[in-house]
């Protein structure tokens, strides 16, 4: 995850590390070579601004992409948190321990933090819900927004 804690100075980015970086990102298993060649530079230049990138925290993991569905989570929601002051810290390391939670974002607005978590289904949905979330010192409130359809934007 980005954020205040993770910022430190890196070099402007150009055209170049943009279309390397949009490259990777519609395929992270693509080779140096290949994504040298989709941006039409060097290999050794590719491998070059690829660490530069990587180093600097632009580029952070290489992952890949599992469809929800198939992977067998078959319910997923967003749910927002209203959370105590001075509770953030604590409560994000609490979170990420919750396997069902995939996404979490420190936000403002009329709530503080807005999770993805992904189950099941509607009954394991439930079970993290009611039994983790609105059980966890700190959390005063949630909502929760079931998703009927994702579409994937990348």
């Amino acid at each position: 995850m980005g954020g205040a804690e993770a910022e430190q100075v890196v070099a402007p980015l150009d055209d170049v590390d943009r279309n390397i970086i949009a490259e990777l990102t519609r395929d992270g298993r693509m080779s140096v070579t290949q994504v040298a060649e989709n941006v039409h530079i060097s290999r050794a230049h590719a491998y070059t601004r690829i660490s530069r990138l990587t180093g600097e925290g632009v580029l952070t993991k290489f992952t890949a992409l599992v469809d929800p569905i198939k992977a067998g989570l078959k319910s997923s929601a967003y749910v927002t948190l209203k959370v105590r002051q001075h509770s953030w810290r604590e409560l994000r390391e609490q979170l990420r321990a919750i396997p069902e939670v995939h996404h979490i974002a420190l936000v403002g607005g009329d709530f503080d933090v807005i999770l993805l978590v992904r189950a099941v289904d509607n009954v394991d949905l439930r079970r993290v819900i009611f039994d983790q979330l609105q059980s966890m010192p700190g959390v005063l409130d949630t909502q929760t927004f079931l998703v009927f359809e994702d579409v994937d934007t990348r």
